[in-house]
């Protein structure tokens, strides 16, 4: 390959022999089944041959269309693309022969295509595989003909692949029918006369990559059982003084997690433990038992939160009863000024600070704890595991044990595989007074509505929150932004209500300013980027409208409707999509609609 092909390949992250082994094909096409166009069936995917008759742009309405008409001796095909490149007008000229693969369909009695797949047949190829029937085909490559990439592809299987070197062995490979990693690999891209084939050797380069990753996991996890770690061992004083302040008993399913993290925290080597929980559980009491267990026994706790504004939230509702407990505890986070930050600094390296909650701040280098014991990290998704590993460091002469929050369900089968090196505790249990929200898709035609019923519930005394995916107007995307739309809303449309902004990009402070008055009621709605998403706890909140909701994920609209519905009024989430008409956007959005649990909603969001 010369230096400018390589450089079209290596955009798509193809730059070494072996990404070229493992870009495997999206699927076969069966060309020893070709048919003629008079044979094509409407409704079914098929494969198709002919000379280009016409090509050029055609309106339906308004909308703008590229067609093609390819015809053989038996009939003609209508090719229609809604989506196009202007680059394809020149791609295909008249007399050309090409191969078709899409679903047929039938329009005014004339069988066409839509977006199919599309290539041009050169007969006289010498190193084309069409000539053994079944052929792969790749995802696209900027500007590359399919037997452009078929060739690359196959030159280097021919030669390379015999060297591919798989991690399972032998007897596992034949207890479940896995084929050798240098045979799945050169069969995947050249089946021969198989589609079949191609599929299970695709099966066996998937069990290798994951049985590798699996392994690498489980021998970092056995690495860290023989890791000498801390025994906590204590009375519980300050655990039963705690119970004592909370104005609630603990749910069976936060009893049965706190119970799992203490026999970690008494064993002798170092706690890894994961613990999921829905939006609202009580995931940071149980933190915060565990870490008053770890201060018992002479050791620094610490909760390194992935923002500001939620080590912040994190801070207002911990220190109040550290207070109580004769417990110090102090805020870290990276605006705070040089003078502040010493100050700080030397209480964590002093001991004199016992628990530690902060940002990113807390894994600096300058950080220096006396006797750190316990690293609690919350929002597990937004940490890489280096920064994880940085925290250990931080520890006395022993690991810290390391417990890991998140509100994120994450789907059984993803946190068996990328949190392998993890014990998982699940909180699958609301407390009680928790109403569920109840959630309504409002197409761009009932905002007005929308805005009537944000009206009724403050004039009843509640507050709101209106959500956008933007801080600023964008000139590249068609959004609506949290800054210009507050004006709007502030001078058109709530003109008797105070609203309030808060965005990523305020300081520490103004955020914490904003965050008061809301809580306060001074604010009555609080118009917000997804800052919002994690931590932020306000009761008398009780409705919620999120702008463009077909651009978030299921995950992060249940993370952001978590926001309301934590008094002990209803509340409502109002999720305000402006789709074309794609019935998949509508039909995971749905989804919201049915079901509250954080765990269902994590698992189409997987799929």
């Amino acid at each position: 390959v010369g230096p400018k092909l390589a450089e079209r390949l290596a955009k798509k992250g193809l730059s070494t022999v072996e990404d070229l082994l493992y870009f495997l094909p999206i699927r076969y096409e069966d060309r020893s089944r070709m048919k003629k166009i008079r044979e094509l069936t409407p409704g079914a995917n098929e494969v198709t041959s002919g000379e280009v008759l016409a090509s050029g742009e055609v309106y339906y309405g308004r909308r703008r269309v590229f067609e093609m008409a390819v015809g053989d001796s038996g009939g003609i095909l209508k090719v229609k693309w809604f989506h196009f490149r202007p680059s394809m007008k020149s791609r295909f000229k008249n007399g050309q022969k090409v191969i078709v693969f899409g679903q047929v369909s039938l329009f005014g009695g004339q069988k066409e295509m839509i977006h199919p797949d599309i290539e041009l047949f050169d007969e006289e190829a010498v190193h084309d595989v069409s000539s053994e029937g079944i052929v792969p085909v790749y995802s696209q490559v900027e500007n590359f003909h399919q037997k452009t990439i078929r060739a690359i592809v196959t030159g280097a299987v021919e030669k390379y692949s015999s060297s591919a070197l798989g991690g399972v062995p032998l007897s596992i490979c034949l207890k479940h029918k896995i084929l050798p990693l240098p045979e799945a690999i050169k069969t995947v891209h050249l089946p021969a006369l198989s589609a079949q084939k191609g599929k299970e050797a695709r099966r066996s380069v998937a069990f290798d990559e994951l049985f590798t990753l699996e392994l690498g996991l489980a021998l970092r996890k056995a690495q860290a059982k023989k890791e000498s770690g801390i025994r906590f061992t204590s009375e519980g004083k300050l655990e039963a003084a705690l119970r004592g302040l909370l104005p609630f008993t603990l749910t069976k399913a936060q009893e049965r997690v706190l119970s799992e993290i203490k026999a970690d925290m008494a064993s002798n080597h170092p706690m890894n433990r994961l613990v999921q929980g829905d939006v609202g559980s009580g995931k940071t009491v149980v933190s915060l038992i565990a870490a008053l267990k770890a201060v018992e026994a002479g050791y620094q706790a610490a909760l390194m939160a992935p923002t500001e504004i939620l080590a912040e939230q994190h801070y207002l509702l911990t220190h109040g009863y550290a207070d109580s407990l004769g417990i110090k505890a102090v805020l870290l986070t990276g605006s705070m000024s040089k003078s502040e930050k010493k100050e700080k600094c030397a209480a964590i390296a002093s001991g004199e600070a016992q628990l530690v909650i902060g940002t990113h701040a807390l894994i600096q280098k300058d950080i220096e704890f006396k006797k750190l014991g316990l690293a609690v990290i919350d929002e597990q998704h937004r940490f890489g595991v280096l920064q994880r590993a940085i925290l250990k460091k931080k520890g006395a002469n022993a690991c810290p044990d390391i417990l890991i929050m998140t509100a994120t369900p994450i789907p059984r089968t993803l946190s068996m595989t990328v949190f392998g090196d993890l014990d998982v505790s699940i909180i699958d249990e609301l407390p009680p007074g928790r109403t569920p929200v109840k959630t309504t898709i409002v197409r761009e035609s009932g905002r007005q509505a929308a805005y009537d019923s944000i009206k009724r519930e403050l004039e009843g005394g509640g507050q709101a929150y209106i959500v956008y995916p933007l801080v600023d107007e964008s000139t590249e995307i068609n959004l609506k932004d949290a800054t210009s739309m507050k004006e709007h809303l502030e001078k058109d449309i709530f003109t008797e209500w105070k609203l309030g902004l808060l965005h990523g990009r305020m300081k520490a402070e103004e955020k914490e300013g904003v965050m008061k008055a809301f809580k306060d009621k001074k604010i009555h709605i609080l118009v917000s980027t997804t800052v919002i998403e994690v931590g932020v706890d306000v009761p008398n909140a009780t409705v919620m409208l999120i702008e463009h909701a077909e651009r978030f994920g299921l995950a992060q609209l249940h993370q952001l409707r978590g926001r309301v519905g934590r008094g002990l009024r209803p509340s409502v989430c109002l999720l305000l999509a402006s789709w074309t008409n794609s019935e998949d956007t509508y039909r995971r959005l749905k989804v919201m609609e049915e079901t509250n649990d954080g765990f269902k909603i994590a698992e189409e969001d997987l799929k």
